[in-house]
């Protein structure tokens, strides 16, 4: 199955689990739980040196609160982006926050990761 294919409830359901370990590891600044459902792909581009950059020099990365909101799902090809409004702990004002996934041998992983 195509995760395109899947439900919008589907796909949430699937998402927020992923989307709050990446706050909560990136909060704690830990690589390894980070980055352990990201596909390969994603694994090279973002190493532990440039994730541990990330993690020392962003207050945001560092201080990303567990409360987000969904605000839609775009279908491309074999990827879906999950959207969500992303706050703070620490700094006024909300981001977005991108979550692409996929399939990569058989489970769905990260393919793209991003708060802007």
């Amino acid at each position: 199955m195509n995760i395109t294919e899947k439900t919008d409830e589907e796909l949430l359901a699937i998402a927020k689990p992923l989307w709050l370990s990446l706050v909560k590891y990136s909060n704690e600044g830990n690589y390894g739980e980070f980055a352990r459902n990201f596909s390969s792909a994603m694994a090279r581009a973002v190493d532990q040196v440039v994730a541990g950059h990330q993690f020392a020099n962003s207050e945001l990365a560092r201080n990303l609160s567990v409360e987000v909101d969904s605000l839609g799902i775009i279908r491309r090809g074999e990827h879906v982006t999950v959207l969500y409004r992303q706050r703070s702990t620490k700094k006024p004002g909300e981001w977005l926050g991108r979550l692409v996934l996929g399939y990569e041998d058989g489970n769905i992983r990260i393919f793209g990761a991003s708060i802007f």
